[in-house]
């Protein structure tokens, strides 16, 4: 019911009052190494029966990182504790989440005390180094992300999304924007990222929110749900992410779009695999990850084979890299204490990338406690790294046997309070942080900046501060087409500030680049109302008759949002649409995103003009139509949750993240639950699943489900010794009665006798083992 390793993202400490020393001479900063020192055969059999804490300025020595780069230390401990996420603001202080409370050791004692914090990291000697510490907020449970925005910061404590004015760096008022922010999972499948992206939302990933301050009114629409830990935009702004065992996940469309349908439960061209290949090249040894002892988990020399905690990725849109690495996608894997780089190439909307090395990393780590968990673009152009540093990288939940002898042999759980930021720059290169002015014409000129990360804080700034004098430098600058990221971003400030028209639109809607026109789709959702509909309609009617291909997707999600004002235009564009490009899954799943529990007449109507029924709509139509029936003969949720309350509780933090709330299953995570044999047959091969794992491909109803279409792995739920039988046999219980399945319930007993006859188990079943039992 959970993924193989799951990213370590979160991390660790409660209150230990030991502190990890980095003897760092002030104003030196420390770099990595390009080569690994010679070892002997002794040396590394130390190296992987003993993980010590290794000072900072030290671990940089135990980094391999590409050739032509050095890793500087800008925080370390005391002065940073267990950092899971980060946000630069404009005089280049690090607001910091600590996340100290989690799993503190492996049985998570004291996971739930408030011992979170924010802190303002600050360099006041202006040598790269943070050298003050300043807590903004204490006493928090489990902290996870944040957004500056405005005069305040957006603060995720599960299960609370909070809004905290901002007064002399001391928090002032406090307005609950969400208060199931964090609804269901558990702390390695909450909401996590806050990042404000180009189209003036923020966004989460692991959520299907997404939110907007509008004055003192926060806005909170539905979205699609993105990745597990991290999340990112490219200069267009459109959406990267990625689940643990994947590489990068992405979005092909503007991220405010097609989530419309709530029958529709995957959109094409939305996570989509962007990069395919999961390998990973480790500098040592990791035996240490919960799988372990699987076959091909590792390989022979003990090195992680594959992704099993990718986290934290970030498009490098800074100015200091050079063109070979714009655009590219970094990768965190803390698993594997490396960062892996990824190479992207566009033919029309369609993104792929591929590694940008094989057999080695951008950057690597033989320190076991390196642990990458959040990477950034900063205000100098500089790739950001978040580590948390920490030996436990695994929530009790899920912590296998195995890792947890792993952890012993190693004496992996104490330390529980170092933690480091680092930043990775080119050799010979003059760094140095933009600062923004105050003034809006000034801003205004930074549009133009080549680093992403000012262009994005200036749009920002601009609209915060509600400058509504400079709408016409921002308009000239959309014009200023040969220099398209500067228009783009003046583009949406319009959009920001309230004042962008329909000759802004059409202008970028007739561009030959991509890129512009893109935006120009993009928002027109956001700008149909009963007032400008008909001034937008035929915008989109040209882009259908001029048989723009890359419009088109665009031309059909935009139809719903016209379909409130002019149903019969709506329906013709949905129509036409579908006919012009039958064939395209792409367009197939924008017409779907119309049709809300009027995908069965939408077919009838669509049958009567192209009968042919094996194009891609009707494959689309036919899929979101056999769910919605199936959704109508499910049982009823509320009264299943009455029945069994401590299985409906376990499902939503255990089992929903990878299966889905309607037990259907989620692509590239996990096979359907609702009407699956293996959850309504035999109870014994059920439990046994449930508590411990099944490993590789499995039928599901007549179809082999295996990677990549599902994670390989699925870790079960018994390792925990303190999850009682009763709360599991709730839960199975919960499940052989849930949605479309009629089973009779699993006694306590029964999940007591299975258990005990295979209480020395230490391994996923595979389905032969099952099989045999």
């Amino acid at each position: 019911m959970k993924k193989l390793l799951y990213p370590i993202l979160l991390l660790f400490i409660t209150g230990n009052l030991f502190y990890c020393q980095t003897n760092k001479p002030k104003g030196t900063p420390s770099v990595a190494t390009t080569q690994e020192p010679v070892r002997s055969p002794e040396q590394a059999r130390i190296d992987l029966d003993h993980s010590p804490v290794i000072p900072a300025s030290q671990s940089i020595g135990y980094m391999q990182v590409e050739d032509g780069f050095a890793v500087q230390l800008v925080a370390a401990e005391p002065l940073v504790n267990t950092p899971v996420a980060m946000s630069v603001d404009d005089k280049g202080r690090m607001w910091v989440v600590e996340m100290q409370g989690y799993m503190p050791d492996t049985l998570a004692t004291g996971e739930d005390q408030p011992t979170g914090k924010i802190v303002i990291l600050t360099d006041r000697n202006n040598d790269g180094v943070a050298d003050d510490r300043t807590v903004f907020l204490d006493s928090l449970v489990l902290p996870r992300a944040i957004c500056l925005i405005e005069d305040g910061i957006l603060v995720a404590e599960p299960t609370n999304l909070w809004y905290y004015e901002i007064r002399n760096d001391k928090p002032g008022k406090r307005t609950l924007v969400d208060p199931k922010y964090t609804e269901g999972g558990n702390v390695e499948h909450q909401p996590n990222g806050l990042l404000r992206a180009m189209d003036n939302w923020i966004y989460s990933a692991n959520s299907t929110k997404r939110y907007r301050k509008q004055g003192d009114t926060w806005l909170i629409e539905k979205t699609h749900n993105r990745g597990q830990w991290g999340i990112s935009q490219d200069n267009y702004g459109r959406l990267y992410y990625n689940d643990n065992s994947i590489n990068l996940l992405g979005d092909y469309f503007m991220p405010g779009l097609g989530a419309t349908n709530k029958n529709q439960r995957n959109v094409p061209g939305f996570s989509e695999r962007i990069v395919t290949d999961n390998r990973v090249y480790p500098a040592r040894p990791t035996p240490g990850v919960n799988r372990g002892y699987m076959k091909g988990v590792l390989d022979d020399s003990l090195r992680l084979t594959t992704f099993t905690a990718a986290c934290g990725p970030v498009v490098y849109r800074g100015n200091l890299f050079g063109s070979d690495y714009a655009g590219n996608v970094f990768v965190a894997e803390p698993s594997a204490n490396l960062i892996k780089r990824n190479r992207l190439a566009e033919q029309g909307y369609v993104t792929n990338g591929t590694q940008a090395y094989q057999g080695r990393e951008f950057l690597s780590s033989r320190d076991e406690r390196f642990r990458p968990v959040s990477l950034y673009n900063g205000p100098d152009g500089a790739l950001y790294v978040v580590d948390m540093y920490r030996g436990i990288i695994q929530h009790k939940t899920y912590l296998t046997t195995y890792l947890k002898g792993q952890i012993a042999r190693r004496d992996l759980t104490l330390p529980l309070s170092c933690g480091r930021i680092y930043k990775i720059v080119p050799k010979n290169k003059v760094v140095s942080r933009v600062t923004l002015p105050d003034k809006p014409e000034e801003l205004v000129g930074l549009l133009s900046h080549p680093n992403g990360w000012v262009r994005d804080r200036a749009q920002q700034r601009l609209i915060d501060g509600k400058h509504t004098q400079v709408i016409p430098a921002l308009r000239q600058l959309t014009k200023e087409i040969s220099r398209p990221l500067p228009a783009i971003h003046a583009f949406w400030t319009l959009e920001g500030l309230g004042a962008l028209s329909i000759d802004d639109v059409q202008a970028f809607a007739k561009q030959a680049a991509w890129p512009l026109r893109m935006q120009a789709l993009g928002v027109l959702p956001a700008l149909l109302s009963s007032s400008t509909y008909r001034t937008y309609l035929p915008v989109l009617e040209q882009l259908v008759a001029q048989n723009d291909t890359l419009a088109a997707p665009y031309v059909a999600f935009a139809a719903n949002a016209l379909r409130p004002f002019d149903k019969a235009s709506a329906d013709r564009l949905v129509l036409t649409i579908a006919q012009k490009y039958p064939d395209n899954r792409f367009v197939a799943g924008a017409v779907v995103s119309n049709l809300q529990d009027r995908e069965e007449a939408f077919k009838q109507e669509l049958t009567a003009a192209l009968p042919n029924t094996d194009l891609a709509v009707y494959t689309q139509l036919n899929r979101v139509i056999t769910g919605s029936r199936n959704a109508r003969g499910n049982r009823d949720p509320q009264a299943l949750a009455r029945a069994f309350p401590k299985g409906a509780a376990l499902f939503s933090s255990s089992c929903q993240t990878c299966h889905g709330a309607d037990g259907n299953g989620i692509k590239a995570l996990a096979p359907p639950l609702n009407q699956s044999q293996w959850v309504t047959g035999d109870k014994d091969k059920l439990i046994a699943i449930v508590l411990f794992g099944l490993t590789g491909p499995v039928d599901v109803n007549g179809h082999l489900y295996k990677a990549p279409e599902i994670n390989g792995d699925m870790p079960g739920i018994g390792y925990n010794k303190e999850l009682a039988n009763e709360d599991i046999a709730q839960l199975l219980s919960f499940i052989r009665r849930s949605w479309r399945n009629n089973a009779d319930r699993i006694t306590t007993e029964e999940v007591a006798s299975v258990r005990q006859r295979l209480k020395d188990r230490q391994k996923a079943f595979t389905v032969a083992e099952l099989n045999g039992l």
